[in-house]
C-alpha cells in the first residue's frame, strides 16, 4: 500500500472513530518514499532523489519508507487506554527491543532520541501524531531494505546517524515473518488482551 493511501486512511479513521471503536494496528510495507515530519527541516534531505518527498503531520524529521521495511501504524484511543504519548513511545521501543532479543540482538532506547538502537546504528524509528486523544502513525523496523536510501538524508534529523537492519545483523527473514511476532510483542508491551484490537 502506498504511504499516501495509508496516511489518508489513518486520518479518516481518527476523524470518525467513536468511543467504542476498537484500536487497530496496521502492518504495512510501502513503495519507496521519503517523508518529513510536520516541522521537519528539508535541509536534512542531502541529495537530489527521484523518489517522492512529502511532508506529513507526524512528529519527527525526515525518514525513508520502502520495500524491506516493516511499518506498524498504531491507531489507539489513548484516553480510553489510559496512556500518554511517552508511554506509547516506550511501548513501541520495548516491543522492538523484545523482538530483537529473540534473535540474540542486544538493543536499547535513548532518552534524547526516540527509536531503537543496536551496535552499528539505528534499526527502528518512531513518529506519531495525536488528534482527538487518539494516536496514528507509529514505528518502522528495518528488516532487509536497501540501506543506501538512508545515505541521502540525515535520518530523523541526526547528522551522521548510521542506519542498520536485521539483514545487516545477520538475520535472514522477511517483513511478513517479522510482522506477527512484533505485533504480539507490541500488544504485550501496551497491555492488550488478544481481542482488544484489530491487527
Amino acid at each position: 500500500m502506498a504511504f499516501e493511501e495509508a496516511w489518508d486512511a489513518m486520518r479518516a479513521l481518527t476523524s470518525t472513530r467513536t468511543a467504542e471503536a476498537p484500536d487497530e494496528f496496521w502492518l504495512l510495507e510501502h513503495p519507496a518514499i521519503y517523508t518529513l515530519g510536520l516541522n521537519g527541516d528539508p535541509r536534512h534531505l542531502l541529495a537530489d532523489t527521484e523518489l517522492p518527498v512529502i511532508r506529513t503531520d507526524r512528529g519527527g524529521q525526515i525518514t525513508w519508507h520502502g520495500p524491506g521495511q516493516l511499518v506498524i501504524y498504531t491507531l489507539i484511543d489513548l484516553n480510553r487506554r489510559g496512556i500518554g504519548i511517552r508511554r506509547l513511545v516506550s511501548g513501541l521501543e520495548t516491543a522492538v527491543i523484545g523482538l530483537l532479543k529473540t534473535y540474540g540482538i542486544a538493543a536499547n532506547a535513548l532518552d534524547h532520541a526516540p527509536g531503537v538502537y543496536v551496535e552499528g546504528g539505528k534499526i527502528a524509528s518512531v513518529g506519531l501524531r495525536v488528534r482527538r486523544g487518539c494516536s496514528y502513525h507509529g514505528l518502522s523496523l528495518n528488516v532487509n531494505p536497501d540501506l543506501r536510501h538512508f545515505s541521502r538524508i540525515n535520518p530523523c534529523g541526526q547528522v551522521g546517524l548510521a542506519m542498520t537492519s536485521l539483514e545487516r545483523l545477520g538475520i535472514v527473514t522477511t517483513v511478513d515473518e517479522v510482522g506477527t511476532p512484533l505485533a504480539a510483542a507490541l500488544m504485550k508491551s501496551l497491555g492488550y488482551a488478544p481481542d482488544d484490537l484489530i491487527a
